[in-house]
């Protein structure tokens, strides 16, 4: 990386000059903008590192500039070959004079005043702290995903290069994935969804037209359970699953996720599940399995209605606790992997069509819901009972 030169009238003049900073105090009011030092061929999920750091930051609302020079406000320097994790966008945006450091302490970004750029610019180029600045690395930044990702852990930032491209990559995407979700989600699909949104990204190909593919899946997979091909349909329930992984992924490793996006995801998400297992209830009389009156109502009402209590309660943990339930305790968390939720209803439901009893798998997932519902109903009372003493604390923010 080369440091940053000044240029007049089309001629470059170095600056060599060291502004002593006195903290944040003497840093110039006003909007920042981004001044990226340096270059970088390096790709990632198909945008350059620069790429990368000029989308971060306008998501922020700051923009960037080809060169500092005639600024009068703040400017966020960052090395071209730096990767970021979103939280610590804003916190540069919003700390100056702060100095971000990577994790192999090597000076990566600068929050700081336009006369003193140069200075920084050297600096990073060399990877080195000083003028004064506030040196901090991600992990004293007290920034954590426990809010936003459900996750306990520090946000990334470090340089790449080609060696460590496809490290770096695998990296930034397990950092996408919530830390409380089902057990298929979290232990089966991180390393094909990986090598699926590593091939996608480049090539194109949009979050929305996954989650397309994904809801003609699940139309498909309605259709066959209805029918009564419980194998054909648990295949397309299958591919569903895993493409609903990696749109969500794909948006988040190429910062193109999007109000409608998100919408549409969770909207399908949220909705879909209920006819599943009406149709697969239907379906059971086409295949000549289907269940008596009283089993059918039963069944039907012990997981739709599970379904609609359960989703209600965690409303009512987020809305009268302020937290979700599923990251109050360590416990809460590992409950969630096995929770009645599609993933572990559909592991029922496939165990049951392989030892040709698709029936016992449907009653199988009414069982557990109702016994999910009681857990939940206990999580809520402990949590009620505890917020008596004081704001509940999800486990994630400790240590």
């Amino acid at each position: 990386l080369k440091p940053f030169e000044a240029r007049v009238d089309g001629f470059a003049l170095p600056l060599h000059r060291r502004v002593k900073l006195m903290g944040s105090s003497n840093l110039a009011t006003g909007t920042p903008v981004l001044f990226i030092n340096g270059s970088s061929s390096v790709s990632l999920f198909g945008r350059t590192t620069a790429e990368r750091l000029r989308r971060q930051f306008d998501r922020a609302g700051v923009s960037s500039v080809v060169t500092p020079v005639g600024h009068d406000g703040p400017v966020i320097v960052v090395r071209a070959d730096a990767v970021l994790d979103q939280p610590l966008i804003s916190v540069l945006v919003n700390t100056p004079g702060l100095m971000l450091m990577g994790e192999d302490n090597a000076a990566l970004a600068a929050c700081v005043q336009a006369n003193d750029v140069a200075a920084v610019c050297e600096l990073l180029a060399s990877g080195k702290a000083g003028l004064g600045l506030d040196a901090r690395k991600p992990a004293d930044l007290d920034v954590k995903f426990w809010k936003a990702l459900r996750k306990r852990e520090t946000p990334y930032a470090f340089t790449v290069n080609e060696t460590s491209k496809a490290a770096t990559e695998w990296r930034m995407f397990m950092g996408t994935y919530k830390g409380a979700t089902d057990l298929i989600t979290k232990h089966l699909w991180p390393v094909p969804a990986f090598h699926a949104t590593r091939w996608l990204a480049p090539r194109g190909v949009t979050p929305n037209m996954v989650t397309m593919v994904a809801a003609i899946l699940t139309v498909l997979s309605f259709w066959l359970f209805w029918r009564g091909d419980f194998a054909a349909g648990l295949v397309a329930a299958w591919a569903m699953t895993f493409l609903d992984t990696v749109d969500g992924k794909l948006a988040r490793v190429t910062l193109t996720s999007s109000k409608w996006g998100d919408a549409f995801d969770h909207g399908i998400d949220l909705v879909h599940p209920p006819f599943w297992y009406v149709a697969w209830a239907l379906g059971l009389g086409a295949s000549g399995l289907a269940l008596s009156p009283a089993t059918f109502w039963w069944v039907i009402t012990a997981i739709l209605g599970g379904y609609v209590v359960q989703r209600v309660m965690e409303g009512i943990a987020i809305a009268w606790l302020g937290l979700e339930i599923h990251i109050w305790r360590e416990v809460d968390t590992l409950f969630r992997q096995v929770t009645a939720r599609r993933n572990p209803n559909l592991i029922l439901l496939t165990l049951s069509v392989l030892i040709g009893q698709p029936d016992w798998g449907l009653i199988a997932v009414a069982a557990w819901t109702v016994i999910c519902l009681i857990l939940h109903g206990l999580q809520l009372a402990q949590a009620a009972s505890a917020r008596r003493q004081g704001p509940l604390t999800s486990w994630m923010t400790v240590g």
